[in-house]
């Protein structure tokens, strides 16, 4: 499994886990790598996972750039953030554990809630740094 479908699975595996995303995600949660075309809002989404190197040049370490997003119909931003609220309690500085790699950094850089271009949707993002080495 490549790093970033590990990196990818641990992170739905631990956010599903979470009781606080569980109650506005529901159980199972719904968080997607694909959007089902019945889709029950609210709702989140994988978006890019970008890796490079980290500069550790004596390890194999990665830096990991991954974007989540929420989309919520509640009406206003309120929904998007409760949940981007939770992804980031969750998330930073968190211990999530990926196969064959050992995470040194979890870090939420960027939150962010804005309507988008339908007019009825909000829509959350929530930016993370990740470094990973191999274990």
């Amino acid at each position: 499994m490549s790093p970033e479908t590990a990196l990818q699975k641990a992170l739905i595996d631990t956010l599903s886990a979470a009781e606080s995303v569980q109650a506005l995600l529901g159980d199972p949660v719904r968080i997607f790598d694909e959007t089902p075309s019945d889709v029950v809002f609210p709702y989140s989404t994988i978006g890019r996972i970008e890796t490079g190197a980290n500069g550790a040049s004596a390890h194999d370490g990665l830096q990991h750039a991954i974007t989540l997003h929420v989309w919520s119909r509640y009406g206003g931003r309120a929904e998007a953030q409760a949940i981007l609220g939770a992804f980031r309690a969750v998330l930073d500085d968190a211990g999530v554990s990926v196969e064959d790699r050992r995470i040194t950094l979890c870090l939420v850089t960027l939150v962010d809630a804005f309507r988008a271009g339908d007019g009825r949707t909000t829509q959350g993002v929530l930016r993370l740094k990740i470094h990973s080495e191999p274990i």
